[in-house]
């Protein structure tokens, strides 16, 4: 059974873009389109559809005032289309944090990559699991626990894709200030990380920026990998974060088996590998050598993730060693982090 989209953009000629790239997937019927929220009202009643691509910035009524109300009153998955611009990357950003399962990037300036995404995104969509939830309405709040935590000194890597937004924000805003060094690949297009990256920091008690080259990495700091290229650690005495913008690994830059491979190599016993909801493989491989190189390795269960991806194929080639939900992930690394615990649990 083919999955049926419902387009909605202002933009007829954005309109027909999106239609002409899902009609290239045999699995995906464009079933209607819609120029404002207020048509697409109609024709989500009228057409059921299994997904809804939904323009950020529409006249009559934003985007993400629109996906509130489809959450609340008729759940459907929304995979969010919007400008690369700072303020499409915000809105966006919210959207994410309010209930749509991925966002992709407008074509600019010849670039299609993140766009031709878009069919791989729907279909992983049709499956998700809705878990509506705005944070506008209870933000998470910092939690000083300084006193009570000191870091071991290993590294904590994290990757994350399709719902990643909300599971890092309920990881990390858990997180004392005094953290573990954190080094997060995140599947977002270029323009959305650096905002993404202000958003964890206004939210959250470590110091959260977008990873620079030769940044060194500490106790107490976040680095989230830029859009557009590949994080690493080197130098073990005194790792630093290297980026660079090699070939796509599994389709991404930033590659999750980029980050944890380098983190395998560099930390080894000393570091401990998270990944987390997502869609496709990226990640499986490099948690393994994690695992093999002597690092704790762990993954977000079925229940809890958005998408059973990424961490089902980790699980599947012996990659993760325990699987936890969402909700006790922070609490768990904190506890095997922790130089106070003695006992590790």
């Amino acid at each position: 059974m083919s999955v049926r989209v419902l387009v909605v953009d202002d933009s007829a000629t954005m309109r027909e873009l999106i239609s002409a790239v899902l009609r290239r997937d045999p699995e995906i019927e464009v079933v209607g389109h819609a120029a404002d929220p207020l048509e697409a009202r109609t024709a989500i009643k009228q057409l059921n559809p299994d997904v809804i691509t939904l323009d950020v910035e529409m006249p009559n009524m934003n985007g993400l005032d629109f996906l509130e109300k489809i959450m609340r009153l008729r759940p459907t998955p929304v995979i969010m289309v919007s400008t690369l611009t700072q303020a499409g990357a915000a809105a966006t950003l919210r959207a994410l944090e309010c209930g749509a399962i991925d966002c992709v990037a407008k074509p600019s300036n010849g670039d299609y990559h993140d766009f031709d995404q878009l069919p791989e995104k729907v279909r992983a969509a049709a499956k998700s699991r809705l878990q509506p939830r705005c944070l506008a309405q209870g933000e998470p709040v910092k939690r000083e626990r300084a006193e009570r935590f000191a870091s071991d000194g290993r590294i904590v890597a994290i990757g994350s894709s399709t719902g990643g937004v909300e599971a890092l924000i309920a990881v990390l805003s858990r997180f004392p200030a005094n953290c573990p060094p954190v080094l997060i690949a995140q599947h977002m297009p270029a323009t959305f990380t650096r905002s993404f990256a202000e958003r964890l920091n206004r939210l959250c008690a470590p110091e959260v920026a977008e990873a620079e080259d030769g940044m060194p990495v500490l106790s107490g700091h976040v680095y989230l990998a830029p859009g557009s290229a590949h994080l690493e650690i080197v130098h073990p005495g005194k790792p630093r974060c290297r980026l660079h913008e090699g070939e796509r690994v599994s389709g991404h830059r930033p590659s999750v088996d980029v980050l944890f491979g380098s983190v395998a190599r560099v930390a080894g016993a000393r570091s401990l590998g998270v990944i987390l909801t997502g869609m496709g493989r990226d990640g499986a491989q490099g948690l393994l050598d994690m695992r093999r190189a002597g690092a704790e390795t762990i993954g977000q269960d079925e229940a809890s993730c958005i998408v059973y991806g990424m961490p089902k194929v980790a699980f599947e080639i012996g990659a993760v060693a325990r699987q936890l939900p969402l909700g006790k992930l922070a609490d768990h690394i904190l506890r095997r982090t922790n130089l106070h615990n003695r006992e590790r649990v």
